[in-house]
């Protein structure tokens, strides 16, 4: 039995700079950190007792004899690419629910292929995990994806994550060193609530991608709020202006698509905001999700009581990234 455990990522800034059709001619970058939420994946080879030779366990449960009839398209091509031809058994759970802004699908993916790796008896590099996870997502899939989601996902941590023109399968991070005080500082600021809306964010990022030629100023602006993020981070400045450099971040975000934001989110936001909150922003590729707030912790007993009807969902930073955290493999199947 193999199980692998990979975070689910938090990005504050960048966001929309990581995918290709911006970074290939213009650089990119995102800062963002991983969060103490994860998604497990547990796989084993399948006695060959069975009428199927795949049973699949996630939202669903698929038992089917052929690796091609496999209707979960991450597992389906994860499979093939790995060119296993054994029979499989493999469970997914999650921490929190998929398609909600917080990278849950590529944390999926990262922690498929990490668990696969496993069970062949290969320990792959962190980077071979995340370029591997962004190829399957983005050509096998031929999904609207960036580049940052598998990075964290499988680095984890606090990182500035920069992507240079020209090259999509590179990518340069940079561990953001920040004390223990500061860190729980920021953390002590932010509040996770969940909208209750799932979306696709491929549909939505497509949006955002074919109005990239229109979104210059907006993209341009928003990698620039990286290296200003990072400073007020390791300056020991007011952490307040971390707050409300997100602010900024989120009203330009709004502009790249009409589906980022809704008359909904507006509504939550704007409420957070008449109760103290600084800044904040619509996790991930936008039109649901988590929302995160950003707040001086006196106001945060105001802030919940107003956005009651939302659940909250309490969370700390982490810095380990996706992990193998049970191999049991029977020793036959490594011969």
């Amino acid at each position: 039995m193999i199980i692998s455990r990979t975070p689910f990522r938090m990005s504050f800034f960048g966001g929309g700079t990581d995918y290709p059709a911006w970074y290939n001619d213009n650089g990119g970058a995102v800062l963002a950190t991983t969060i103490n939420k994860y998604c497990y994946i547990s796989c084993r080879y399948l006695p060959p007792f069975f009428e199927h030779k795949y049973r699949i366990v996630y939202s669903k449960v698929e038992t089917v004899k052929d690796k091609g009839e496999i209707q979960h398209p991450v597992v389906r091509a994860a499979i093939e690419f790995m060119d296993i031809d054994r029979g499989l058994e493999i469970h997914h759970d999650g921490d929190l629910p998929a398609r909600t802004g917080l990278g849950s699908s590529s944390s999926f993916t990262v922690g498929m292929l990490h668990a696969l790796y496993a069970l062949k008896g290969i320990m792959p590099t962190k980077k071979r995990l995340a370029l591997e996870a962004i190829h399957l997502e983005r050509n096998l899939l031929k999904e609207n994806v960036g580049s940052q989601d598998q990075i964290l996902a499988a680095i984890g941590g606090f990182n500035r994550v920069d992507f240079d023109p020209g090259n999509e399968n590179a990518y340069r991070e940079t561990p953001i060193l920040i004390d223990a005080k500061r860190i729980q500082e920021l953390q002590s600021h932010m509040m996770l609530f969940f909208t209750g809306i799932s979306r696709y964010a491929s549909n939505v990022a497509k949006k955002k991608i074919d109005n990239i030629p229109n979104n210059g100023k907006q993209l341009t602006t928003m990698y620039q709020m990286v290296e200003e993020g990072v400073s007020i981070l390791t300056s020991g400045g007011c952490i307040t202006d971390f707050g409300k450099l997100l602010h900024e971040s989120w009203m330009l975000k709004r502009e790249l698509s009409d589906g980022i934001s809704s008359q909904y989110i507006d509504e939550i936001y704007t409420a957070a905001k008449g109760e103290g909150a600084i800044g904040g922003k619509l996790l991930g590729a936008g039109g649901g999700g988590f929302m995160l707030v950003f707040a001086p912790p006196q106001q945060h007993s105001a802030i919940e009581h107003k956005l009651r009807d939302l659940l909250r969902v309490p969370f700390e930073f982490e810095s380990q990234g996706s992990q193998i955290v049970m191999f049991q493999p029977d020793m036959a199947d490594l011969a």
